[in-house]
């Protein structure tokens, strides 16, 4: 089964010299120790530099250096966006890169290791800001019950169980995929707990209140799961008993969207942004969703107050009288 969690891109991957090198090296080190940064992100920031000192060397036929680094101009920079774009890289993506190597110079600033200003005149591509897509508190209570029936007749029954368990915490505490993955078995929760403390990114802990349907989904899962789960082993496994892969979850969600006729935005993310839509139609504040999400800034939860608005104009539009008028 495919490791979740990647490795950090190995310095021999990076197109550079030896002093370049080893300034690679010190900020990938900030970025996990001082930064928490996540394998995840970890391995995302090395591809896009890694891209980045490909390009230039080819730009440049030489070797990239720090030398190099201070010299670059701002159309060397545009020339690896416009690169970039030409093989349909997603706007978001061209962005994070740009983000990427601001940070990687100020690194090197911060250090005396190389200073450029070129990227400061830089511009990233316009984003549109993307609103979440929630399922609805019908879809995804249909969900839930239904993801018990989607496992081919040859899975054993404990199977079903576990994917209840998952969808049903997503749903029910509005976890990120990534965070249900990597609870713990001796975080599991259990009866007599309240709360649950779940890790999320760049290392922050959040605490959400679990629900007795949480709770029981979770109990029924270990009550059937075959494989003995030590207390610092992942609390979800696949089949053999190793971690689970979040692919089986995505393709978990593509059958209940099959069989429910769900949308296509019905994805494992999709259940926390429920989460987080119905908690705000039903009078939740603001600041306590933030919490729960564990947003680091507040205009990303707001975000949802958009598609509460949605909603509230399409129940307009559908049942005041003169709406059409």
């Amino acid at each position: 089964m495919p490791a979740r969690r990647p490795d950090p891109i190995p310095l021999a991957r990076f197109a550079a010299t030896a002093d370049l090198a080893a300034a690679i090296e010190g900020w990938q080190q900030q970025l996990k120790s001082e930064r928490r940064a996540s394998a995840h992100t970890l391995a995302a920031y090395g591809r896009d530099l890694a891209f980045f000192l490909d390009f230039t060397r080819d730009h440049h036929g030489e070797q990239p250096s720090l030398d190099l680094m201070r010299t670059l101009k701002p159309a060397d920079f545009r020339a690896f966006l416009a690169n970039r774009a030409a093989q349909d890289l997603a706007k978001a993506s061209q962005a994070r890169a740009l983000s990427v190597l601001r940070g990687f110079f100020r690194f090197l600033e911060r250090r005396g290791l190389a200073t450029n200003p070129a990227l400061s005149v830089l511009r990233g591509p316009r984003l549109s800001r993307a609103v979440p897509k929630p399922l609805s508190e019908r879809d995804a209570k249909a969900a839930i019950e239904a993801s018990d029936t989607v496992q081919t007749i040859d899975s054993p029954p404990w199977i079903a169980a576990r994917d209840t368990a998952l969808v049903t915490l997503l749903y029910g505490c509005g976890l990120r995929l990534s965070e249900a993955l990597d609870l713990a078995r001796r975080q599991a929760p259990a009866p007599g707990m309240t709360s649950l403390r779940v890790t999320g990114k760049g290392g922050k802990t959040r605490i959400v209140p679990l629900l007795p349907v949480v709770i029981q989904a979770v109990t029924d899962y270990l009550a059937h799961c075959p494989h003995a789960i030590g207390p610092d082993d992942d609390l979800f496994v696949g089949l053999r008993g190793g971690p689970l892969n979040p692919r089986l979850v995505q393709r978990l969600m593509e059958q209940l969207r099959l069989r429910l006729g769900l949308p296509d935005t019905a994805t494992p993310h999709a259940l926390r942004h429920s989460f987080a839509t119905h908690l705000l139609a039903g009078g939740a504040d603001l600041r306590a969703i933030q919490e729960l999400l564990g947003h680091a800034s507040l205009s990303t939860t707001q975000r949802y107050t958009a598609v509460d608005a949605a909603k509230l104009m399409e129940v307009y539009d559908r049942a005041h009288p003169r709406a059409g008028s």
